[in-house]
């Protein structure tokens, strides 16, 4: 198993993608990592860890697309940068995967682009990891396309299923449609079309509202890439928000330092379903390949769960049986 590694993707470039993938062939005795970057930078980094130099290569990259730059234009006028390169290596089946944690929109312009799209998806989806009460579900458009249809819809939903099923380890997941009521009829035209689709299937629920997607709910939450991002960015901000108001509660309560310690000890616990650290990265549904993206700020941990999501993604045949159930 070979899986490339964008090392000049992130925030914390070379560094915590080198730290990253190095955890990973640690954990992972069957692996081999390949460092897409700038050369000079990435070995120069290199140089601070002791590894096993036969399963850490290094392809040389050396233009760099930024986190603010456009995605389209980028991936067009920077044919050497990590993202464009690792995506053609992937292609050209010099890797079994490809996991970055740089610019979102470059790299599934690029995956799209280049590798293509899956026989029989109509457009390729952002499925998104949430944390509920029962543990991590998905969120699937999360930002992909922000408007969406029946048909498209309905496979992301599939395909978002065969993900839960392998990856996620569900047994029969659940699907419901992220809507303004519960009750059928409930949304817009194109929501209650949506609604009479997924109705076909014996696994959908019905509508959800905003507030049963903690609970748990559902397994799989089907909506629009607009809908879809304003939830996600929502979430990743509730744990440094709820960190700041209680802070601010416990110094107005005068605690001592051993209450503050409790507190703190509760907080960290309730909020680590919340840690993106702890999935690493999501998938690009759809695509044929192999493409993972992480948060721009991904420490070593994350990147190094990245790669086991892209890890298990391979071993698993996700993209086969996706094939398989839409066609």
């Amino acid at each position: 198993m070979i899986v490339a590694v964008d090392a000049a993707g992130g925030d914390f470039y070379p560094k915590n993608p080198v730290e990253g993938a190095l955890q990973a062939i640690e954990e992972n005795s069957e692996l081999t990592v390949l460092l897409v970057g700038p050369e000079d930078i990435i070995k120069k980094e290199l140089t601070d860890h002791s590894y096993d130099e036969k399963r850490v290569l290094v392809h040389d990259a050396p233009q760099v697309i930024g986190m603010e730059e456009s995605p389209a234009q980028a991936v067009k006028t920077k044919q050497q940068s990590s993202i464009v390169v690792g995506i053609g290596l992937h292609k050209a089946g010099k890797c079994d995967a490809f996991v970055s944690a740089g610019n979102t929109g470059a790299l599934l312009a690029a995956s799209m682009f280049i590798l293509g799209k899956l026989k029989g998806v109509l457009r390729p989806t952002i499925a998104s990891y949430y944390p509920t009460i029962k543990g991590f579900r998905l969120l699937v458009d999360a930002g992909a396309n922000l408007e969406i249809k029946p048909e498209t819809a309905i496979q992301f939903a599939k395909m978002a299923e065969i993900y839960c099923e392998q990856i996620l380890k569900i047994t029969a997941p659940k699907v419901a449609l992220l809507n303004v009521g519960e009750e059928e009829g409930k949304g817009t035209d194109v929501l209650k079309e949506i609604f009479l689709t997924l109705k076909e299937e014996d696994n959908f629920i019905g509508n959800v509202e905003g507030k049963d997607i903690l609970s748990g709910k559902a397994d799989v939450y089907v909506c629009d890439g607009l809908v879809g991002n304003i939830v996600l960015k929502f979430g990743e901000s509730i744990p440094e928000i709820l960190q700041k108001m209680i802070g601010v509660a416990v110094k107005d309560m005068n605690l001592s330092q051993n209450e503050i310690q409790n507190i703190q000890k509760v907080l960290h616990t309730a909020l680590s379903p919340f840690n993106y650290e702890n999935v690493g990265g999501i998938p690009f549904l759809g695509v044929n390949g192999v493409s993972i993206v992480g948060h721009g700020g991904s420490s070593p941990l994350a990147i190094k769960n990245m790669i086991k999501s892209a890890v298990q993604t391979v071993e698993q045949d996700v993209n086969g049986k996706i094939v398989a159930s839409l066609n």
